[in-house]
């Protein structure tokens, strides 16, 4: 590792059971956290591809926000830097990142291209105490939660209290994404959290890789969109971000659908 690896280590011991370690296969670099679980990836040829699956799916903010340059972008929990990487080269927002462990920090700018960029900014501190500071509330409009720690089992934040200062820190309108664990114990209360944080809308994209379901909460009036316009936004996402948008669309249509949170034409 670098020595800026090994510097971070040293001045960030007690969470030594979060150290990262590095591996490859088929052309594809996977972080981990001294475990076999993977907590994010990098495909050597083309970084900024979004790899797994999960990835894809937490930016379905896209189907409910058109970035801006003015707009602010929050990632909470940076792991291999896809978002991060993502996110910047496809949109033209402000990001900041929120990471408590600089030695994920280090090792992603050691061994997964992360990109410096006047318009990206990584603060080293605990999410929950992010997410409470006053100057951050109703500043971003989009949040992508993926907080995990070297079991990768349930997320490390994901009380009500969590959910509503999450709430809090979005514009009206705005909106956040939430990797969770399907078949954890965590699963249904981290849903029962969001469902009061964000009574204006949560959806629930189906699972694609093993255990993982994003969870979608919406502030504001984001839903308030007949089908014909929600599906013609993710045929555009689809062509211009290369996402399955147009699945997930059909989806949470379904899904709003049955709640009846739509209000509109569905022409």
């Amino acid at each position: 590792m670098s020595e800026a690896f090994e510097s971070a280590k040293e001045a960030y011991r007690p969470w030594e059971m979060d150290e990262p370690t590095v591996s490859e296969s088929s052309g594809i670099r996977y972080l981990h956290f001294g475990t076999e679980w993977v907590q994010g990836a990098m495909r050597l040829r083309r970084p900024n591809d979004l790899v797994l699956a999960y990835t894809q799916q937490m930016m379905a903010w896209l189907l409910l926000v058109e970035p801006e340059a003015a707009h602010h972008v929050g990632i909470l929990g940076l792991g291999a830097g896809s978002l991060l990487r993502y996110t910047l080269r496809n949109t033209p927002v402000q990001i900041t990142t929120v990471e408590w462990n600089p030695m994920v920090t280090a090792v992603c700018r050691s061994h997964f291209r992360l990109p410096e960029s006047e318009r990206s900014d990584i603060d080293h501190c605990d999410a929950a105490d992010w997410v409470r500071r006053p100057d951050n509330i109703g500043c971003y409009t989009a949040l992508m939660v993926d907080l995990y720690d070297a079991t990768a089992q349930g997320p490390v934040c994901g009380s009500p209290e969590f959910y509503q200062d999450c709430a809090r820190v979005l514009t009206d309108p705005g909106v956040i994404t939430v990797n969770l664990f399907g078949d954890h114990a965590s699963f249904e209360p981290n849903l029962e959290g969001l469902r009061a944080a964000f009574p204006d809308g949560m959806l629930v994209l189906p699972e694609i890789d093993a255990g993982n379901r994003i969870a979608i909460g919406v502030k504001g009036d984001l839903l308030d969109v007949s089908v014909g316009a929600f599906i013609e936004r993710a045929e555009m996402i689809e062509r211009r971000y290369r996402l399955p948008a147009v699945r997930w669309a059909r989806d949470m249509l379904q899904q709003l659908h049955f709640s009846h949170t739509l209000t509109r034409s569905h022409d």
